[in-house]
This record gives structure tokens, sequence and C-alpha cells, in this order.
């Protein structure tokens, strides 16, 4: 892997983040506190993956930093936690291979990539008060991958 490639990763899923993740804690600072703030990770950032370390580093320090912002954030009453997809049925795992796609599918338990509504269910979850107890914790859609 290149540098520049490890580069434009890091900068893009984890700096990215992070500016989002300032700018909205700031924000919600500033106007008195309270709210939820959701990053996307990946169960790659948790588990690895062969070929991907950029990918994989840059999504474990999402998950780093949403645990970091959520300990930061909690005494305004800010709850930060992060979503983990897995293989989700998207542009991005279309690319792949149907052999490839066929193999990660029969290690998934519940036998088939998630969707993208899948994910957003989760996230929604997440930013309402039904969650209000909730900080901190990266939450896996996977179908089961890697458990």
């Amino acid at each position: 892997m290149s540098e520049e490639d490890w580069d434009r990763v890091i900068a893009v899923n984890l700096k990215g983040t992070f500016l989002v993740t300032q700018a909205a804690a700031q924000a919600l600072v500033s106007s008195g506190g309270r709210g939820s703030i959701i990053n996307i990770s990946s169960i790659i950032g948790k588990v690895g993956n062969i070929g991907q370390t950029n990918y994989a580093s840059s999504k474990a320090g999402v998950i780093g930093l949403t645990q970091t912002a959520a300990r930061e954030l909690g005494r305004h009453g800010i709850r930060c936690n992060s979503v983990l997809p897995g293989f989700i049925a998207t542009p991005m795992t279309q690319k792949m291979p149907e052999k490839v796609k066929d193999k990660v599918t029969a290690m998934i338990p519940l036998g088939h990539m998630g969707d993208p509504e899948d994910v957003a269910d989760v996230v929604a979850f997440l930013a309402s008060e039904d969650s209000g107890y909730i900080t901190g914790a990266s939450v896996e859609v996977s179908g089961g991958l890697f458990m």
C-alpha cells in the first residue's frame, strides 16, 4: 500500500469524521447541549480485513473517536455512538465479483447482505430519545458476521 493511499483513506474516513463530529459538538454545546452524534464506522474497523489496512485503521479510529467524544460530551447531555455496518447491498458491494459476494454471504449467519434501510433504522433509533441512555456504543449491523 502506498503512503498516498493510506493518507487519502485516513483523511476521508477518520479526519472527515473528526471534523464533522467537532462541528456538531460545538453547535450542540453552544445551543445548550443535548443531542446525539452518530458516526459510521464498519465491522472491518473491529475485525480487520486482508488488503484493507488503511480502511480498517480509519474505521477503528472512528470507534475510538466516538467513544472519546461520548466521554467528553456526556456532561452536556450529548450522546455519541457509532454504527458498524457489515456487508450492505450498496453500489460499493455490487462491484464485488459474484464469487466473492457468494463467499461473504455464506459466512453471514442470517444468509444475506443487509439493506441500506437496516443501517438507517439503527441510526434513526440512536438519534431518537428511545436510545436516551445509550452513549459510547458501537452497534453492529452485520447479520451476525464476525460475532
